[in-house]
């Protein structure tokens, strides 16, 4: 596992951060967002969904558990923190998510790491210093996200 760490200091640079990322990604892809409250995970998926050409405003999921987008790719928005059990993930039907057409990111994804299977990318959101300040770890796990650490060095401006 490869993993690249950068900066932000403001909403736009976060959502700058995945915008730059949704061309990396490809149908069928699952993005994992780790972070505490308030870390700008939904921040991220509104850069992420704007970039695909999602037109409709992008909210967080929390009570809905699940937001479908469409756009350039279908943008699977989920939010698995007021699950309890991981038999509550199977219900989503998450297999049935990730899909050829689709790009799935999950808010608190880490929690349900045991039924995500190998591939997918770690963004993990770490408050910093000021109010807005953020240190973005990406983490490439699994061959397919491996694949494409030069894209993600070049991201986060690791040339």
């Amino acid at each position: 596992m490869t993993k690249f760490v950068t900066h932000t200091g403001s909403a736009i640079e976060t959502q700058n951060l995945a915008s730059g990322l949704a061309p990396i990604a490809q149908a069928g892809d699952l993005i994992v967002l780790c972070g505490d409250l308030g870390a700008g995970k939904t921040t991220f998926v509104q850069g992420f969904g704007g970039e695909l050409g999602v037109s409709e405003s992008i909210t967080s999921p929390t009570f809905t558990i699940a937001n479908r987008y469409k756009g350039d790719l279908t943008v699977n928005h989920l939010d698995v923190y007021r699950l309890s059990h991981i038999d509550e993930v199977v219900d989503l039907g998450l297999p049935e998510l990730v899909d050829d057409h689709s790009v799935t990111l999950i808010e608190w994804g880490d929690s349900i790491a045991e039924v995500l299977g190998s591939d997918y990318l770690e963004v993990r959101i770490h408050l910093g210093e000021g109010p807005d300040d953020r240190v973005i770890e990406i983490s490439a796990m699994g061959q397919e996200w491996r694949a494409r650490e030069n894209l993600l060095a070049t991201l986060v401006g690791e040339e």
